[in-house]
């Protein structure tokens, strides 16, 4: 019988945080809906406190349509060319 270790060292990743944003004012919010039920609505209630207490901006909604997948290289390239911040959010 040969015994196999069930844990693994997971690999380090190349990534660092984004830095926090000093001030909010006048910026454009990116919106990533993740394709469930109120997700949207939640995303656009959450913009509208940015806009009436930052004099933020909403950019146009993206969608990636399903939940369990990540969203496609292209939706988050444009997504950072038309937008300062994102946010996403999960509905039920």
């Amino acid at each position: 019988m040969q015994l196999y270790d069930p844990t693994v060292t997971a690999p380090a990743r190349g990534f660092a945080r984004a830095p926090a944003i000093a001030d909010l004012r006048g910026l454009t919010i990116g919106l990533l809906d993740n394709g469930k039920v109120n997700a949207d609505n939640l995303l656009m209630r959450t913009a509208e406190l940015f806009v009436e207490r930052h004099g933020c901006s909403i950019a146009p909604m993206s969608d990636k349509h399903n939940a369990s997948a990540p969203a496609p290289s292209a939706t988050l390239e444009t997504l950072a060319e038309k937008s300062d911040f994102l946010i996403t959010a999960m509905g039920d």
